[in-house]
């Protein structure tokens, strides 16, 4: 039987360049963050999102936070798992507030076809297992104007019309990320994948599809595979699968 489970850590920052790069400050000197640690700003000088992206976040207006956990227990290979865990933690969290919540392959969070939340996953491999995994994520809440070329960003005060208190919501994020950790300990990922599916942006049906040389194609999501490729069926039944960025939705 497992002793008694730890409280999260929790550091507050007024300002950083970003949470992910504050972390891997924090653990090159050689900092112990403990498992589960999280790590929030008021304001991100330079926000990343996956790929170079930056990420738009008003001061004092949203939520910048990163988790840091050590989950030797998963397998190098398993680490897309972890971006499942905090896509269905924030999904459950935003879904107390709103309709519409659902998750966009590989981890961002939708608003029916706008986008309200993204996540940057950084691991550091021990051998086979996984050493170190920082989750950035980002979570519009009371910003009510954008002013970057994103294309699609909405906060959850534009969805309702209400102000929100930052801290409610992530405290309820950091519970459902903590309890997921601790599930994905006992073994239970499939269950986990399961929820992560169930509530998959454009789950059924076929919708447009981009391929990187800019040809569209009409695709049903057949499955995401345990290392995070997704799985496309076409109308005449054949399969294709992508990594991140090999594909592009059209909204």
């Amino acid at each position: 039987m497992r002793g008694k489970k730890k409280e999260v850590k929790r550091i507050h920052r007024i300002e950083v360049s970003s949470t992910n790069t504050y972390v891997k400050e924090l653990l090159l000197e050689g900092i112990e963050l403990p498992d589960v640690t999280v790590v929030e700003a008021d304001f991100q000088t330079g926000g990343r999102g996956q790929q170079g992206n930056s990420w738009e976040s008003e001061r004092g207006k949203n939520l910048t936070f990163s988790f840091v956990c050590h989950p030797t227990f998963l397998p190098a290979t398993n680490q897309f798992i972890l971006s499942q865990a905090i896509a269905v933690a924030v999904q459950r969290t935003l879904s107390e507030y709103t309709d519409g919540i659902t998750i966009k392959w590989p981890n961002d969070i939708y608003w029916n076809d706008r986008k309200i939340c993204g996540t940057l996953i950084e691991c550091n491999l021990m051998g086979s297992t996984i050493k170190d995994c920082i989750i950035g994520t980002g979570i519009n809440v009371n910003q009510t104007e954008f002013r970057s070329d994103a294309p699609n960003p909405v906060s959850l005060a534009q969805i309702t019309g209400f102000t929100f208190n930052r801290q409610t919501i992530l405290d309820s994020v950091v519970q459902q990320f903590k309890k997921l950790h601790e599930d994905l300990k006992d073994g239970k990922i499939e269950e986990l994948k399961s929820e992560y599916m169930q509530h998959l942006y454009r789950r059924e049906g076929f919708y447009l599809y981009q391929e990187p040389d800019g040809k569209p194609f009409e695709a049903a999501i057949e499955d995401v595979e345990p290392m995070g490729h997704l799985v496309l069926k076409l109308r005449d039944g054949s399969i294709r699968k992508y990594e991140f960025k090999e594909i592009k939705y059209i909204l």
